[in-house]
């Protein structure tokens, strides 16, 4: 696929719009048809259109793996029916209700914002069928936007201490790379959408944002 740059809904925050797994992604109505296209293409999965909690930044609210999904709290009966098509649902218990910004999973592990309870913990384990540590990236706890994980690799915010980087590579068992996207923005999780299949980037990401991002993931041949 020649162009790995796009925007969903008019924005280069990918993975504040859309989440994707290794068999869907997740789009608001807002997207073009374009844009849709290009993320399944790029992916090579199947889209589907969905709001969460009436909202539209499907990335933020949402956490997901090949097993199920972990939502805000505030997604409707409507809405957890449509993503119970395609595995388990869970809604993410306690005040913090951003569950794509506070979770960082993939389909073996997942590492969750410090403050989320045991229960939360639970529930994430048992949703997704991982196991489930606490921690940050960059000192931050919102881990959801600071890295992406695939079944492959990890990139992560480039401010992540050493400390964080072997609590990632323990848990993962994936090497830890850092980088940036759109044109420098260190929130990696909030600008890209990768799996084990293929990635897309916000349409401000440089070059060589693209080559740490292929190289972190395990793209380059």
């Amino acid at each position: 696929m020649a162009d790995r740059r796009t925007q969903v809904a008019g924005s280069s925050l990918l993975g504040v719009f859309a989440r994707c797994t290794e068999s869907l992604v997740l789009v608001p109505p807002e997207a073009s048809e374009r844009s849709v296209e290009m993320l399944s293409a790029g992916l090579d999965v199947e889209p589907v259109v969905t709001v969460i909690g009436s909202s539209s930044v499907l990335g933020s609210l949402i956490c997901a793996n090949s097993e199920g999904f972990v939502v805000t709290r505030y997604a409707t009966d409507d809405e957890i029916r449509v993503l119970e098509e395609h595995g388990r649902v869970a809604r993410l218990p306690g005040k913090i209700t951003a569950a794509g910004n506070v979770i960082l999973a993939n389909d073996n592990a997942a590492l969750v914002h410090p403050g989320l309870s045991d229960i939360a913990c639970e529930i994430i384990s048992e949703t997704l069928g991982v196991v489930v540590r606490r921690g940050t990236i960059g000192g931050l706890k919102t881990v959801g936007m600071t890295a992406v994980v695939t079944n492959k690799g990890i990139l992560a915010h480039p401010r992540i201490s050493a400390d964080e980087i072997k609590v990632l590579e323990d848990l993962f068992g994936l090497p830890v790379d850092v980088g940036t996207v759109n044109f420098g923005s260190p929130l990696v999780g909030s600008g890209l959408l990768a799996n084990s299949r293929g990635y897309m980037a916000g349409l401000e990401t440089t070059g060589p944002e693209l080559g740490r991002i292929e190289d972190a993931l395990g793209f380059l041949e």
